[in-house]
């Protein structure tokens, strides 16, 4: 890579890094492009150079969180055999996960509203959803057909359980929630 792609590279991350910061914590109508200049120390040029705008730049941050939280998801069902287990766990996972102020913010809260339903679940096919979808058709607890509206609802009660534990802190009372709910649903 030559030293000016370097250099682009550099910033974009040092950029996605405070806009991330900033999302999370001031939610996107709380958080001015301005902010994001004054604590990176970018031209308006510079920064509209990489990104076009503050939905842009919102949605590079949110794709980086979406990756983020793949890999977590990945890495905690890594090495199980059983999809009715890795189903589980990843749930779990998730769960867990939403309890990170960055991740509800940005992924839960914020993305439907800033993109759209339809952009919002396009990129969460291509990551969290996406997985679950595949995790379901593993566990061949349903119809081919029905999959895709399975997995719909089942992302429904895991993110509504997600956003509950969020905001109460009862995190143990969610997980054998969704245990319950897994081992009804997939006869397990």
């Amino acid at each position: 890579m030559n030293l000016k792609a370097e250099r682009g590279a550099a910033t974009r991350e040092r950029v996605l890094a405070i806009a991330t910061r900033l999302f999370a914590s001031q939610g996107y109508e709380g958080t001015s492009i301005e902010a994001v200049l004054q604590e990176s120390g970018l031209s308006r040029g510079a920064l509209y150079h990489h990104y076009a705008g503050k939905d842009a730049l919102f949605e590079a941050v949110l794709e980086g969180v979406e990756r983020q939280v793949g890999r977590r998801i990945m890495d905690a069902v890594s090495g199980l055999g059983d999809p009715v287990e890795a189903l589980r766990v990843g749930a779990l996972a998730w769960v867990r996960m939403t309890g990170d102020p960055v991740i509800r913010r940005i992924v839960l809260i914020d993305a439907p509203a800033v993109l759209g339903w339809e952009r919002w679940r396009a990129m969460e096919e291509r990551h969290a959803f996406g997985m679950l979808k595949a995790a379901l058709k593993a566990v061949d607890a349903f119809p081919e057909e029905q999959v895709d509206i399975q997995a719909h609802i089942l992302l429904a009660a895991i993110n509504e359980i997600a956003l509950l534990t969020a905001r109460t802190g009862r995190t143990t009372e969610a997980e054998a929630a969704i245990e319950e709910f897994l081992n009804r649903l997939l006869g397990a």
